[in-house]
Parts: C-alpha cells; sequence; structure tokens
C-alpha cells in the first residue's frame, strides 16, 4: 500500500538525486524555495521506505500571459517531481499529484504549474496538464515544457 505524507526538503533528496540529479552532489538536490514557509513537499511511502517525492511552492510566473489577473498566492509550482526507477510506472507520481492536487485547492489555489521534462508531458496531459510553451532547456537539466492545470 502506498502512502502520501508531508516530508522535509531534506528527505526528498534520497529521490531527487538518483532521478533528476544522477551523478551530482547531493548539494544539487537543495531547490531555491525548498525553505519557504508556504512551500510544501509530499512522499510516497511503501512499507516506511520513501520512492516517490514533489514539492510545491508559492510562485507565479510571469511569463503566462493567460493567467495574469491571478494573484501571487493562488499559483503554486511543482518542482522536484521524482519517482525511484524501480517504483515507476505504478501510479506513484499519480497518486502524489492528486493529494497535492487536494491541498491546493482545499487552500484556494487556482493554478498549479511546472517545467517538465519532455519524457514526462505524456504523463502530465493524462492528468490534464497543458503544454503552455515552446520547447526550452534548462542548463544541465535538459530540454523541457511550461505546463499549466487551472484547479
Amino acid at each position: 500500500m502506498i502512502e502520501i505524507l508531508p516530508v522535509t526538503a531534506r528527505e526528498t533528496f534520497p529521490v531527487r538525486q538518483p532521478v533528476l540529479r544522477k551523478g551530482r552532489p547531493i548539494e544539487d538536490c537543495h531547490f531555491s524555495g525548498d525553505d519557504l514557509g508556504t512551500t510544501f513537499h509530499l512522499g510516497a511511502f511503501e512499507k516506511d521506505k520513501i520512492i516517490g517525492v514533489a514539492t510545491f511552492l508559492m510562485n507565479k510566473d510571469v511569463h503566462l500571459e493567460d493567467i495574469k489577473d491571478i494573484k501571487l498566492h493562488h499559483c503554486y509550482q511543482l518542482r522536484g517531481m521524482a519517482v525511484l526507477e524501480v517504483a515507476q510506472g505504478k501510479g506513484i507520481g499519480k497518486k502524489i499529484l492528486k493529494h497535492a492536487e487536494q491541498i491546493l485547492k482545499e487552500r484556494h489555489i487556482e493554478v498549479l504549474w511546472f517545467n517538465a521534462r519532455v519524457n514526462a508531458t505524456a504523463f502530465y496531459e493524462k492528468m490534464n496538464y497543458q503544454i503552455v510553451s515552446e520547447i526550452f532547456d534548462i542548463p544541465g537539466v535538459g530540454e523541457h515544457y511550461k505546463m499549466i492545470k487551472k484547479l
């Protein structure tokens, strides 16, 4: 059984590193905004072992013209979504995202947005997220699309 629970930023590192920062130092797993009071982190646990993580921080992307009428405190950004390779394909990411969307709706958040790796866009599209940008490169990380969902 998979359980989704709140975790600290540091608790996300054992999943972030092998999935998102493979071969890089553990310090590279700390993201700006991790420690803000409005940021929250979720972990997916199977038999008390963390196998998936995601971080949600209050942040409005000024480049999203169609949501410019929405205030900063109504927008959150997803960062650091990762599931260990051995647990991928089991719906873990979907469970984390559904849990987070419920929390965000309870907080009256209107939009969740993020920069999605090109190879992950199909997963997010199945969950009704839309690509709203051309492809772009994040140096040292790879090619991405900006995606959003109005909650």
